[in-house]
């Protein structure tokens, strides 16, 4: 298994402080918080599942999915300098994948500009 293009959001403070002074956007499958750091550090990666999204099994589900929509998206961006947060919702578990991962798309292109956007 590869490594991440990411490093995890370890303390709670973390998570405050990305829903204090980050910008949200809110989804049907998750909510996204994004508080950007200091430019050329990691990107680090925070997954939360309230007992509201379902069960244990449910949770899980739903952070691995939500895992895989970053690793897979991360991958082939060039973005540093950001602590995002990924908030389950109920349907997250059972959303269709590529509905989810348009969503994040959309989510990181209104916070990270394309290269190409800024050139013109």
């Amino acid at each position: 298994m590869r490594a991440a293009p990411f490093q995890s959001l370890p303390q709670r403070a973390d998570f405050l402080r990305a829903a204090a002074h980050g910008r949200k956007a809110a989804r049907e499958g998750f909510v996204v918080q994004i508080l950007l750091t200091m430019p050329g550090a990691p990107v680090r990666l925070g997954l939360t599942a309230s007992r509201k999204v379902g069960n244990a099994v449910i949770r899980n589900r739903a952070r691995r999915r939500l895992r895989a929509l970053a690793r897979e998206e991360l991958r082939h961006r060039s973005v540093s300098g950001a602590d995002i947060v990924l908030i389950a919702r109920k349907g997250t578990a059972t959303a269709e994948f590529s509905s989810l991962r348009a969503d994040f798309r959309a989510v990181l292109d209104a916070a990270f500009p394309p290269a190409a956007a800024d050139a013109r």
